[in-house]
């Protein structure tokens, strides 16, 4: 397979897409897999649509429940599950640290990737300006309806929409994408595949699409060097 781009990520012959910008950083490694193939992460959680963090040092595969997972650590690679949220990987260029990120509804909600970004400051010293950040396969607007209790949850992330009650359309990759450029991060390190779950049902696994199918696409990360 010739390597294929698309919106500034490559898919690989191995059949993982990864950003093209953080290929710039030889010290790391990441993906976002599809339904041909996925990264190995080495520590995941049980992920539970919460706005948890945690470090992956001296932790277990699945040990946690949370959405989250930081780690500075070498050779230690960090994931998610997922099949339509939104899987974020972030990269601190400074200080050499990583983060995956589980943002469903609920999670983008209650700001998950705010809080990753405050507990890898908390954790590693990582400054915003200095993170690159990538958003990989998910459900996209166009495919994700939700009632109007749901959609009241966004209204202050979105303040463009008409104050009307009822169902809408939510971007959530849209929604972390503006969280993040209110903590710090730099609309120009801000990478989104724009890839819909939905939609490219043939590519990647759609819980919305197809419910009794139980497949999950996982996206990892990791420090080499």
């Amino acid at each position: 397979m010739v390597p294929r781009l698309t919106d500034g990520f490559q898919l690989g012959a191995d059949s993982i897409y990864r950003c093209c910008a953080f290929q710039e950083f030889l010290w790391q490694t990441h993906g976002f897999g599809t339904r041909a193939a996925n990264p190995a992460p080495d520590i995941t959680l049980r992920q539970i649509h919460s706005d948890l963090v945690f470090n992956a040092d001296g932790l277990t595969d699945r040990q946690s429940e949370g959405d989250a997972l930081i780690t500075n650590k070498l050779n230690l690679s960090i994931g998610v599950r997922t099949a339509d949220c939104v899987p974020i990987l972030l990269l601190d260029s400074g200080q050499r640290a990583v983060a995956a990120v589980h943002a469903g509804w609920r999670g983008t909600a209650q700001e998950i990737v705010r809080a990753t970004l405050r507990k890898m400051h908390a954790d590693f010293g990582t400054e915003p300006a200095d993170v690159y950040a990538a958003i990989g396969p998910c459900i996209r607007e166009c495919c994700y309806e939700v009632g109007g209790e749901v959609a009241e949850r966004f209204s202050g992330t979105f303040p463009e929409w008409a104050r009307v009650a009822g169902k809408r359309h939510i971007d959530l990759a849209e929604a972390n994408r503006r969280q993040m450029l209110s903590a710090g991060v730099s609309a120009s390190r801000i990478y989104d595949i724009k890839t819909c779950t939905s939609c490219q049902i043939e590519s990647f696994y759609s819980f919305r699409r197809e419910p009794q199918n139980p497949g999950r696409l996982l996206s990892a990360i990791g420090r080499l060097a």
